[in-house]
């Protein structure tokens, strides 16, 4: 199982749960996850990537393990600590501001 936790503001679209486990079969990737988390919850099409493009919202992070996965590649394999439940995928709402 992998275990993501969302921002707070799509935290409400999929009923407020604080941490979602999900089953992703095959390869164990961003994009893997990302695809598991939207057939589960299809509100959040669109949300964390582009529907057409399927690239990363631009103020839309990963991490995980103390690590920005933000610009790695969308088919990298995700740590192995993340691949086996120890460790959580984040999905961060990044600020910007000045």
């Amino acid at each position: 199982m992998i275990r993501v936790v969302l921002p707070a503001h799509l935290k409400t679209l999929v009923n407020d749960r604080r941490e979602i486990k999900l089953e992703v079969t095959g390869d164990i990737t961003q994009r893997a996850v990302i695809d598991a988390l939207e057939a589960r919850f299809p509100v959040l099409l669109g949300t964390v990537r582009d529907p057409v493009t399927q690239k990363r919202r631009s103020f839309v992070r990963f991490f995980a393990c103390e690590e920005d996965l933000s610009h790695e590649s969308p088919d990298a394999f995700l740590p192995d600590a993340v691949v086996s439940g120890h460790e959580v995928f984040y999905i961060v709402g990044a600020m910007a501001g000045g």
